[in-house]
């Protein structure tokens, strides 16, 4: 009863702070340095659906599980308060932009809020249902046999996103019941929050090899803490070929039937289809998009194309509001490529960014456009090769499926031979017209330090301006965001000759 009562005290406390960083983080900051009244009519109506979106979560936790069983969720998993914070991210990412550039960084992230809060409602709402998946294994399948599904390590990207303060403690916990402290900061992320008890706990979970040690370390964490059936999909190290197709996609038969054996779930080919052609008009509106950032200057950057393909093409490809998104950011970017508008006021510089962002703090971003008049294009997770799925038969959707799993974020370029690493960047760097190539060099990915020299060397000999910016993954402790800038301002100070804008 005494820790029922300090656990309520303490979430009484939680919200009380938050509250009061509501207004002042998120609005009344964002209406001090708004650039026009439509840019600030844009933004309060996104600022008030994203809580209107979160409001009737809270509203659905206390009519299915009554006062006291929203508390408890609350309780149990903490880091539900730190999403209440969203409109700060949006505010932060909206800074000094405007226009339709503006609106497309407010409604991606509306968006997002969408999707978390369907995510949530799956977690909470439908335990008898609800199947854990990897993060880079898509939840097409399980929902196609009417499952519910939460990536695990979901909100161990968001809440960095939101608040690099969050990730810490659960970094520590990984640690401290035996992680490998130089392993990559989101398994240990994700682990902590499993070992504090912070995760629902589904009737079944399915996991692969990727993308790499360290996640795929983290599960057997995961099934000790859960101790739920488990299937492990394997992923050939050498992907690119048709045998290697035809091996994963008949793996991918077997968790078929195995989540038909442990779970109520059934396979709906029909369901599956349906999500195979959203897939592949994603796919279509994106290269469409792709093709305008080639202008220069570029109709539309940044957020509203990373975090859009981070979110809608990884977690809800298989949703109708996906395509209506980026059915939205084409026509966006198509009338500012009409009218002559860019997206960035003034772009002097093009750049991509290779390796997992900068989790817990996206806003250098920002800070570049606005500092140098940098203008970020794309990034290594959203490039990709995927070619359309033939939806005409189960197995022809099934082999689709597969590639598009196996030339997942971050292993289409970090598993096989150095030429998977190397030539899509300089294919990427003649593709949008690039000034300079960006490394995030996580310190935590072993795998992509390695690749650090060969680079060098390649870019040398192209004239490719390249700056390694050292950086954790979700760790702020081990790179600080001043530190991140001062490597930022030390490159485009001495090695691009750039002015600032302000000067």
């Amino acid at each position: 009863m005494k820790k029922m009562t300090a656990n309520v005290k303490s979430l009484a406390a939680s919200l009380q702070e938050t509250a009061k960083g509501v207004w002042r983080n998120s609005l009344a900051e964002y209406l001090v340095n708004a650039r026009s009244l439509s840019d600030v009519v844009v933004y309060m109506k996104y600022w008030a659906l994203n809580y209107i979106v979160i409001a009737k979560f809270l509203i659905d936790c206390l009519t299915t599980r009554g006062p006291v069983g929203a508390v408890r969720i609350l309780i149990q998993h903490p880091w539900l308060l730190t999403l209440l914070k969203v409109n700060a991210l949006t505010r932060r990412f909206a800074r000094g932009r405007k226009g339709r550039y503006h609106e497309a960084t407010c409604m991606t992230m509306h968006t997002i809020v969408v999707g978390t809060v369907d995510t949530l409602r799956q977690m909470f709402f439908f335990p008898d249902r609800l199947v854990i998946n990897e993060d880079l294994v898509p939840s097409d399948i399980v929902h196609a046999m009417g499952l519910k599904c939460y990536h695990l390590e979901a909100m161990g990207i968001i809440m960095p996103l939101i608040d690099p303060d969050v990730s810490p403690k659960y970094i520590d916990e990984a640690e401290n019941e035996g992680m490998n402290p130089d392993a990559c900061s989101l398994p240990k992320t994700t682990v902590g929050m499993v070992l504090k008890g912070h995760m629902p706990k589904g009737i079944a979970m399915v996991s692969s090899n990727l993308p790499c040690d360290a996640g795929a370390a983290s599960y057997s964490f995961f099934q000790r803490v859960f101790d739920i059936p488990t299937y492990r999909l394997d992923v050939p190290h050498h992907f690119n070929n048709e045998r290697a197709v035809a091996l994963f996609a008949e793996d991918v038969k077997g968790m078929i039937a195995w989540l038909e054996k442990h779970t109520p779930g059934r396979m709906d080919w029909d369901r599956f289809r349906e999500m195979c052609k959203n897939r592949n008009r994603l796919r279509e509106l994106e290269l469409e998009l792709w093709d305008m950032l080639r202008a220069k200057p570029a109709p539309l950057a940044s957020e509203a194309v990373w975090l859009s393909h981070l979110w809608h093409y990884n977690v809800t490809p298989e949703y109708e509001v996906s395509v209506k998104h980026f059915e939205r950011l084409v026509k966006l970017a198509r009338k500012n490529l009409e009218e002559n508008l860019p997206a960035t006021e003034n772009e002097r510089y093009r750049a991509v960014v290779w390796n997992p962002p900068f989790l817990h703090f996206p806003d250098i971003f920002n800070w570049a456009e606005r500092t140098y008049g940098l203008t970020l294009l794309n990034d290594s997770m959203s490039y990709h090769h995927h070619g359309p799925i033939d939806i005409s038969t189960p197995d022809a959707m099934l082999r689709g499926w597969s590639r598009i799993v196996m030339q997942g974020p971050m292993v289409r370029h970090t598993r096989g031979p150095a030429e998977n690493y190397l030539d899509d960047i300089f294919r990427m760097y003649e593709q949008f017209n690039l000034d300079m190539v960006w490394i995030a060099n996580h310190v935590g990915c072993k795998g992509g330090q390695a690749m650090n020299g060969i680079l060098r060397e390649k870019c040398r000999e192209k004239g490719i301006p390249l700056l390694i910016l050292d950086y954790d993954l979700n760790d702020p402790r081990i790179v600080s965001h001043d530190n991140m800038m001062r490597q930022v301002e030390h490159f485009m100070d001495n090695v691009m000759k750039a002015k600032r804008l302000d000067q």
